[in-house]
């Protein structure tokens, strides 16, 4: 078993910051990569940001250059630093790993969503 634990979301004034963090456990083989997703009211979920083991990022445009993906591998963890949130930005914020477990099988994690509302 793989779990997903996130934490850090809220209720946050457009304009602010907020960081999210989600951490990994369970049978870890390695974890490839790590990442953020969002779903706002009425629509699909999409992609945030990413980042793989080796440090390699990505970024949905609407995010880039107010959100930072990082990681901490020792620790399994993946953060999210988002800053001038607007209104816009508000959604459940989902994480997601792409995790090798102990027996070497490959499995696709998602976290239980942590809601990040924006307020004007």
């Amino acid at each position: 078993q793989v779990q997903l634990v996130e934490s850090g979301g809220g209720l946050v004034q457009a304009g602010g910051s907020l960081r999210l963090s989600c951490a990994a456990s369970g049978s870890i083989f390695r974890i490839n990569s790590m990442g953020w997703y969002r779903q706002a009211p009425g629509k699909q979920r999409e992609l945030v940001a990413t980042i793989i083991s080796g440090g390699s990022t990505n970024y949905a445009d609407s995010v880039k250059g107010r959100f930072t993906i990082s990681r901490d591998n020792a620790k399994n963890t993946v953060y999210l630093q988002m800053n001038s949130l607007p209104v816009e930005d508000t959604a459940v914020y989902y994480c997601n790993a792409g995790v090798i477990r102990t027996d070497l099988r490959y499995l696709e994690v998602w976290g239980q969503g942590t809601l990040v509302t924006v307020s004007s």
